[in-house]
């Protein structure tokens, strides 16, 4: 024991001063080699960090869509045994870009004029909705944001149609004789290069449609998100993430079970229960 003992001691000593350096460098080495870990993914996805506090604050109604596209994502991803930290950090950040321009997106607006009506021009709206990923992407390198999380900015559009802008745009070009390309009115990609990203794009374009959904049962939901897949699978939106089209209908029971869960019933309060009567002095 006085032989070993000693040297058993120091080697212990000097594994817990190593372990201890090794976890003061590592968010350095992270960042110097573009990693993502468990922990770096849980301290991206804290909503008191200024890029997501200023999300909160200038574009308040897209943190609140935000939220709960994290929510679907997240719930599928578990589902379906994909990394659900990647998940729920990648969409956390996915519409940064809308800050350029919050009034240009109706969840900002707050029941107000609805600015593209103003301009009038479906080309110019177009411009300003493709804009919040080209300026997401500049956002999120200036706050050094991996690259892993910087992907989910682009592909969560991928080459979608901007379909309200371009059916409007083809409605003037028919009166006025011009052609109307449909390349002006798509996102430039890339379309999702993963399961994570799948998912995310699948919760985005669903959450509007069920957000809106306030009367509705479970079966005509059910029934609104298989278009929305369907049209995406169609689109070849998917073809490179490495989502079958066999999971689509489990992702989307997901879905309809975390809607279900936002949009639980309440009982209605009687009129009296809401008028409050004024309380007498006690002497």
């Amino acid at each position: 024991w006085s032989a070993i003992l000693p040297d058993a001691i120091i080697c212990g000593l000097f594994g817990i001063a190593w372990s201890v350096v090794a976890i003061g460098i590592s968010p350095y080495l992270e960042r110097f080699f573009d990693l993502i870990t468990p922990i770096r993914l849980a301290e991206l996805s804290n909503p008191n960090l200024p890029l997501l506090k200023r999300l909160a604050t200038e574009a308040p109604g897209t943190f609140q869509h935000t939220m709960f596209v994290a929510s679907l994502a997240e719930a599928a991803a578990r589902k379906l045994n994909c990394n659900v930290e990647l998940v729920r950090a990648g969409t956390l950040y996915h519409d940064i870009g809308k800050m350029h321009d919050p009034l240009g997106f109706i969840e900002n607006q707050m029941g107000g004029p609805n600015k593209h009506d103003e301009i009038d021009d479906p080309w110019v709206s177009a411009e300003i909705i493709k804009k919040h990923v080209s300026e997401g992407l500049v956002m999120a390198r200036k706050y050094g944001l991996p690259k892993a999380i910087r992907d989910f900015i682009p592909e969560h559009q991928g080459t979608l149609l901007i379909a309200y802008f371009y059916y409007q745009a083809k409605q003037q070009a028919e009166s006025e004789g011009k052609k109307v390309l449909e390349s002006d009115f798509r996102y430039i990609g890339p379309i999702p290069q993963s399961r994570e990203a799948g998912i995310m794009m699948l919760a985005d374009g669903c959450e509007a449609a069920l957000r809106s959904l306030k009367e509705a049962n479970s079966k005509q939901a059910l029934s609104t998100v298989q278009k929305i897949f369907k049209s995406r699978w169609h689109d070849g939106q998917l073809m490179d993430c490495g989502l079958s089209y066999e999971e689509l209908p489990i992702v989307a029971e997901v879905f309809i079970e975390v809607w279900q869960q936002f949009n639980h019933k309440r009982i209605t309060y009687p009129k009296g229960a809401l008028e409050t009567t004024p309380q007498k002095n006690s002497i």
